[in-house]
């Protein structure tokens, strides 16, 4: 009968188990080397180590302490500041026979209450100092001061769906009023992009649509009317978008 040996199975099992406990032993030697040098890092670098993280906790407790005590406060107060010149801006907005006396009194402020040019110099960086740079842009807007209105205007900035394209708009509106129709056309297009809504994105639109015009950029002009045409139907401006698709197709020719 044929026997079956085992020739070097027991000497491979043991050549296998001394390279696995060399190779072990070598990682672990590794492990402990770097290790090693790690601690004697930390150890030469501890002072500056203890330095960084003091400053880090340092600046967060800082912070936490502003918005707590300083930030916190401010806004409450600069919001309470504007209180007073926003009911005259807004009685402005419909008494059109006393609008621009209104206008006068919401930026100046009155009766040693604060108006939206002292908040925006009062109170920058609040919500409510930035709220001021819209009233306060506005205002110069309806009482015809064009270069402040621009200038209130572009440091206002904002989120809102209303807001944030009724002042890129507005601007358009002030460089329309001083005759710089090529600035009016860029910041109406702005506030027509801005948002997707059925009430600001057609308005300025039609009002970069008719600049264009004015410009003799008939083609321009097409494609602005035609997308109100197509993405706002429903619009008021849309009403009678055909005339003005007519009137610029017919231009361009």
């Amino acid at each position: 009968m044929a026997t079956y040996k085992k020739t070097g199975v027991k000497g491979n099992k043991a050549q296998n188990n001394v390279e696995d406990n060399s190779t072990t032993a070598e990682v672990f030697k590794k492990l402990d080397s770097t290790a090693s040098r790690s601690e004697q890092w930390v150890i030469k670098n501890q002072k500056i180590i203890y330095i960084f993280v003091g400053a880090v906790v340092a600046f967060i407790l800082g912070y936490l302490a502003y918005q707590k005590y300083v930030k916190g406060p401010q806004e409450k107060e600069a919001a309470n500041e504007l209180a007073f010149p926003k009911q005259y801006f807004e009685k402005a907005i419909n008494d059109e026979m006393a609008a621009d006396s209104l206008f006068t009194i919401g930026l100046n402020g009155a009766d040693g209450k604060y108006g939206f040019i002292d908040i925006v110099d009062k109170y920058s960086g609040t919500a409510a100092g930035n709220l001021a740079n819209y009233y306060a842009g506005i205002s110069f807007l309806r009482t015809k001061k064009y270069k402040e209105a621009i200038e209130y205007l572009e440091d206002f900035s904002s989120d809102d769906e209303l807001l944030a394209p009724i002042a890129k708009g507005s601007i358009g509106d002030a460089f329309a009023d001083i005759n710089q129709p090529e600035d009016a056309l860029n910041y109406y297009l702005k506030a027509g992009n801005l948002r997707d809504n059925n009430f600001t994105s057609p308005l300025y639109l039609f009002k970069a649509g008719n600049t264009a015009m004015e410009l003799e950029k008939f083609d321009k002009a097409l494609d602005i009317f035609t997308r109100i045409k197509d993405e706002y139907p429903n619009s008021d401006e849309a009403k009678n978008i055909d005339i003005y698709i007519n009137k610029a197709a017919h231009a361009s020719k």
